[in-house]
């Protein structure tokens, strides 16, 4: 009995670390509103401008994907590009 009990609070704390970890991740559609926005107010060379599009294409993959942690990665250094701006 002793190991059925021990194997569901190990159970219990190992999902509950989990759903921490999935939580301090931003959801990538917030992240790509606010690149959008950014977008719209920068003033970014031909380069960049392809650059920021090609980041936000393959953050848009992966956030279709229910890959937010990938996404976000992606969303954030485009806009270090737009910041740039």
């Amino acid at each position: 009995m002793n190991r059925i009990a021990t194997f569901a609070a190990t159970t219990l704390l190992f999902a509950s670390g989990l759903t921490a970890a999935h939580a301090a991740t931003v959801p990538c559609e917030d992240l790509l509103q606010k690149l959008r926005d950014a977008e719209k107010t920068a003033t970014l060379s031909a380069a960049d401008k392809a650059q920021v599009s090609e980041l936000e294409t393959k953050g848009i993959e992966r956030c279709n994907a229910d890959d937010d942690k990938r996404a976000d990665k992606f969303f954030e250094d485009a806009l270090k590009i737009t910041a740039k701006k």
